[in-house]
């Protein structure tokens, strides 16, 4: 099996893993292989809303000498990042929202192209990984 393809079937494991987690589910790979490869709060999703309001706040700006189109990058890019980072969590807590879940099909959809459904061996992983998170979270507080 190619290399990326595992690494989208490792990715759909994590978000089926996180998915069982958040609604409360007994974390084995029997239970948690019923709930869905995209995830509200997925990093895909947070790029492509960055790109694309960088997108939409760049055009904007219009052209410019060099010089201020860097600089306007720089300064700006964080800037974006932490909107975009709000938008997401936003997002994920408004799911049940019909207008929010409108405005998450495309990050939904992109997710398709970057995950894959796992075997049960992947989730057995993407499960010891996330309990051992967990686990460092609690002995960290």
């Amino acid at each position: 099996m190619p290399d990326v393809k595992r690494l989208f079937m490792y990715h759909g494991a994590e978000h089926k893993t996180i998915n069982a987690f958040e609604a409360g589910a007994e974390l084995t790979p029997e239970v948690v292989a019923k709930y869905p490869i995209e995830h509200a709060r997925c990093g895909t999703a947070f790029l492509l809303t960055l790109v694309l309001l960088s997108i939409l706040i760049f055009t904007a700006l219009g052209p410019m000498p060099i010089v201020w189109r860097l600089l306007t990058r720089v300064l700006f890019i964080p800037i974006l990042a932490g909107i975009a980072i709000e938008y997401i969590r936003w997002t994920a807590n408004h799911l049940d929202n019909p207008f929010v879940q409108m405005l998450i099909k495309p990050n939904l959809a992109l997710q398709h192209l970057t995950t894959s459904t796992p075997d049960n061996s992947m989730l057995e992983v993407a499960i010891a990984s996330f309990q051992s998170m967990r686990k460092a979270e609690q002995e960290a507080a």
